[in-house]
């Protein structure tokens, strides 16, 4: 599903303009990637949890000439799922 996928459902069930509803996703998304870049948590009930993670600097292998290579420390953006989302997945 992508986000026009979306952007039509919700516009469709709720009667609004899909231009008004696409207005609020994409800012909604912008609201939450603005957060993790601040190192902040995004708690959603019953849907889940986004948050950052630190990783730590390793040394890595490049494959195709097998030579070590540092990786740099860095932050990733991850997802817990909440009870309910756990539940209906299974």
């Amino acid at each position: 599903m992508t986000k026009k996928d979306i952007v039509v459902k919700i516009a469709s069930e709720s009667g609004v303009k899909q231009i008004d509803v696409k207005k609020v996703v994409q800012m909604t998304f912008d609201i939450i990637v603005d957060a993790l870049a601040k190192g902040g948590k995004i708690e959603l009930r019953n849907f889940g949890v986004f948050k950052t993670k630190s990783r730590k600097g390793r040394m890595g292998r490049n494959p195709r000439t097998g030579q070590q290579v540092p990786v740099e420390p860095k932050r990733v953006a991850i997802f817990k799922p909440g009870l309910v989302m756990k539940a209906k997945v299974k």
